[in-house]
């Protein structure tokens, strides 16, 4: 009798141990408390079972495909520097101005611009371990303490017990930092990396801020097991942009939340275009009242590509606004997953929550699913919610073709109109021009 394996016999779990989240913290000589830290989330990590199809926020995303044997050992340091980095990441975001650049290449930092400017304002930029190290009374009470915490999963409890890098923004009270920061995390090799963004923008302060994700093609799986945590305090504004385009072996599970404090504001646009398989939790908190927060969404599947983004807007206090809008393309065999919720807790009365999936299939085979949801428990509110789905329109065409241009070059500006509602939400005109080509570079394959 012949007996046949429906799944290849590879391990079903990350290969990490305690000894490994010892090892880690011990190398880099961490502070005691941090080294505590790391190992509590071990203890929940090893509590917490993996996720399955059995739940509802993992029952249309299966990534038991995943080789861990392959994508867990950590990419090792081995000599990459700047110049590995595409150029386009590197430009100046606004004119030929420079602002702060922070540039990591598979987990290390091999560049870091900070200008006197910001120094002078009591600005920090820097990254994650010096942080822990040298700004404790910051860093301490607010990482993975408030925003994003073990508990919220088993990546989340993995991500805290093993993180390799990460960035530090503390941007001090009463303080504009009128140029952008931008932070590029770039990998050469197969292989896990774990970084962290940890933004804390205080009372009445500003910033603008762009995070570049990206790798080079490599043959073996890879995994990006990430976190992003903003808090945005009383009256702050945060401009918040995060682009991601991994290479096609790369499975990224990733944790992202903001509080916004009373007249806060945050605006905040993902742009997903890269990886085997996405899973992204988003989150917005509005923790005072006359909080506001608007995130924008950006994304493109195609060939075998799985993107699943799990956002949730909760207004927990009264006359805060949300605008959520998720915008996304599909062609080939690839699919999408969009799952919303809004959600209020009791008495928060006076909110505003809006919320909208809007997708375009480009071939039969694709799949695109939107799940939007309302939990409400207050009665004085306005929140809807909205998910469409449509082709590639041939009116459109013809007429752009009525007018001497090609169908191929007639359906790629269609399609990029598409987006251009998401594009102009991007505060730098040459990010815009980037993923203009990108969107490009998907339609024509």
């Amino acid at each position: 009798m012949v007996v046949r394996q429906r799944r290849p016999n590879t391990p079903e779990t990350p290969l990490y141990t305690r000894a490994d989240v010892e090892r880690l913290s011990v190398e880099r000589r961490e502070p005691e408390w941090l080294h505590h830290s790391r190992l509590a989330a071990w203890e929940l990590y090893e509590e917490i079972p993996m996720p399955s199809l059995k739940e509802e926020e993992w029952r249309r995303t299966d990534y038991r495909h995943i080789r861990w044997n392959e994508a867990s050992p950590l990419v090792a340091q081995n000599g990459a520097g700047l110049d590995v980095v595409p150029q386009y990441n590197l430009e100046p975001l606004i004119g030929s101005e420079k602002g702060g650049l922070m540039v990591f290449v598979d987990s290390k930092l091999v560049h870091a611009d900070i200008p006197e400017t910001l120094r002078r304002q009591g600005v920090i930029f820097t990254d994650l371990q010096t942080a822990c190290r040298e700004h404790e009374a910051l860093v301490r009470p607010n990482l993975m303490t408030k925003a994003v915490r073990p508990g919220d999963g088993k990546f989340a409890a993995l991500h805290a017990a093993m993180w390799t890098h990460g960035v530090f923004v503390y941007v001090p009270r009463h303080k504009a930092v009128d140029i952008p920061l931008h932070v590029v995390m770039y990998n050469t090799h197969p292989g896990a990396t774990l970084g962290h963004v940890l933004v804390v923008v205080e009372e009445n302060a500003q910033a603008t801020m762009l995070v570049d994700y990206a790798s080079s093609d490599v043959q073996s799986q890879s995994s990006y097991i990430g976190a992003t945590e903003l808090l945005v305090d009383e009256a702050a504004n945060l401009r918040f942009v995060e682009l991601q385009d991994w290479n096609r072996e790369t499975f990224e599970f990733s944790h992202k939340r903001a509080l916004v404090g009373r007249e806060g504001n945050l605006d905040w646009v993902v742009g997903t275009m890269g990886g085997k398989l996405v899973k992204a939790f988003i989150e917005v908190d509005l923790i005072g009242q006359g909080a506001a927060g608007r995130v924008s969404g950006m994304f493109f599947a195609d060939k075998g590509q799985l993107f699943d983004h799990d956002t949730q807007q909760n207004h927990n206090a009264p006359l805060t606004r949300s605008d959520l809008l998720f915008k996304g393309a599909a062609k080939d065999r690839a699919r999408t997953v969009w799952q919303g919720m809004i959600k209020s807790l009791p008495k928060m009365q006076k909110i505003d929550g809006f919320q909208a999936n809007r997708n375009l299939l480009l071939s039969e085979d694709a799949r695109m699913d939107g799940i939007p949801g309302l939990e409400i428990e207050a009665d004085d509110v306005r929140c809807t919610h909205a998910a469409t789905f449509g082709t590639l329109e041939d009116v459109p065409v013809f007429y752009l073709m009525s007018r001497g241009i090609t169908r191929k070059d007639a359906e790629l500006m269609v399609i990029q109109g598409f987006f251009d509602e998401l594009l102009e939400r991007i505060p730098f005109e040459g990010v815009r021009a980037r993923l203009h080509d990108a969107l490009e570079a998907k339609i024509v394959g």
